[in-house]
């Protein structure tokens, strides 16, 4: 493995929100190739952020948000200190202690060899990390990987909410940091935009650690709230990559495929109450009518997913 060249200017931010008893070990562990450590203090409590401060670590720069922004919000005003300070690579944890710092300089190798622009840490490979992992958090998980691989257009991706990640200057400049979301849906937020871009990310098998502390992941939220803001960030992912930056075939298979698909549901439907309504039988021609746009608009849909998944963006060899 490479170390890191002295020159590469790498920053480490940590959003803080109600971790005030571990942040200060948190700082302690960071690894001394680290230029500096961005501390963003979410309207904490606990104040952790002046906690932070008596850290003897003369890396550490303090944030504030004048306002709870959730994590998305905390990160992505650590983003942009470090943006200011000139960074190569930025890495993100969280200030709970469960991230292991032990391996961030594996996180960002794929960053240094030139083989990804965003990297993120991956619990999903060890069988082990898999049984340790707490049984909300594995179902939560499990669930949301095949959403956010289609919304995203990362299906080689697995653990979407995984947290700790890395990301080069460019991609982070090409971001609009702005109009990312600021809360629980960050992350898979964050690699739909980073699609939106070609953006290589790269998965690296990293096991957690787990606590005393209490999971903020809601079934609730992750089965009601998940699901429409990813079809909200699909719809805007299909429609820049595919209608507004290029026009390919998967595009025109969109463009037949979903009003057939449309038409043969709707018409079918349609005539099916009738049917029943009146008690005559639906003639098979009727029915022919509805059922191939739905065989044939399916099938295009399925040819687009396919395109899909072998336009995951990569680095030229």
């Amino acid at each position: 493995m490479k170390k890191v060249k002295m020159k590469t200017n790498i920053s480490v931010v940590i959003p803080s929100y109600k971790v005030s008893k571990y942040i200060l070990d948190v700082i302690k562990d960071i690894p001394e190739f680290v230029n500096h450590i961005i501390i963003v203090d979410d309207k904490c409590p606990q104040n952790s952020g002046q906690i932070a401060k008596t850290s003897s670590d003369s890396k550490v720069i303090v944030c504030y948000n004048e306002k709870n922004l959730g994590v998305g919000g905390a990160v992505i005003t650590g983003y942009k200190k470090a943006l200011e300070l000139n960074s190569d690579i930025v890495i993100k944890i969280d200030g709970d202690g469960q991230m292991d710092v032990n391996y961030m300089q594996k996180l960002i190798q794929p960053i240094l060899d030139g083989k990804a622009d965003y990297t993120k840490g991956n619990r999903f490979t060890d069988f082990k990390a898999l049984r340790a992992m707490p049984k909300v958090r594995l179902f939560g998980n499990s669930g949301l990987s095949f959403l956010v691989k289609a919304a995203s257009g990362y299906w080689n991706l697995m653990d979407p909410t995984n947290g700790y990640t890395a990301i080069n200057k460019h991609a982070l400049e090409e971001l609009d940091l702005d109009n990312i979301a600021k809360r629980y849906f960050f992350e898979s937020d964050m690699l739909i935009n980073l699609n939106i871009e070609n953006a290589v990310v790269v998965d690296v098998e990293i096991p957690a650690k787990y606590g005393d502390e209490e999971s903020s992941l809601s079934i609730t939220k992750t089965l009601v709230g998940f699901p429409p803001k990813l079809f909200k960030g699909l719809c805007k992912r299909i429609f820049l990559k595919y209608f507004i930056y290029d026009f390919n075939m998967l595009s025109l298979y969109l463009v037949v495929g979903l009003p057939m698909l449309f038409f043969g549901i709707v018409f079918g439907s349609i005539k099916w109450i009738e049917a029943i309504v009146s008690n005559i039988e639906t003639s098979t021609g009727t029915i022919m009518l509805a059922v191939l746009p739905i065989i044939l608009g399916t099938q295009f849909i399925l040819q687009a997913i396919q395109i899909d998944m072998n336009n995951i963006p990569r680095k030229e060899k």
